[in-house]
């Protein structure tokens, strides 16, 4: 198999397929309006609180894994409608378990805000 050449055109159509799923996931998912209040607001906060750059970081990486959570989520259950379109137990366990890591992952997200801001706050 012969390797492809390097493609400028290619890799900018890379992008446009990124951000066709970003409008996607924000034209169909409610839970996206949920996460980014979350964000503005923890944005927001490490803007106006005195804490670190190191603590603004955390901050950043935990506002992406919750994002990432949620978008793989979606993609886990889109996959899951298009392979089973009837009430299956195995797909709703799928279903369940990458709802779960969403929740997992902004729990961590809050505890995290919380560790940071609650003492700047005070």
């Amino acid at each position: 198999m012969e390797k492809e050449k390097f493609s400028l055109r290619k890799r900018a159509s890379s992008f446009k397929y990124a951000f066709d799923g970003i409008i996607h996931f924000f034209s169909t998912q409610h839970n996206a309006i949920i996460h980014a209040v979350a964000t503005i607001a923890a944005v927001a906060l490490s803007i106006y609180l005195p804490i670190s750059s190191m603590q603004v970081l955390f901050v950043i990486v935990a506002i992406g894994l919750v994002w990432m959570a949620e978008l793989f989520n979606t993609a886990i259950e889109q996959l899951c409608d298009m392979v089973c379109a009837e009430q299956h137990p195995q797909i709703k366990l799928i279903k369940d378990l990458a709802a779960a890591a969403v929740l997992v992952t902004a729990i961590v997200a809050l505890a995290t805000a919380c560790i940071i801001f609650i003492p700047a706050i005070i």
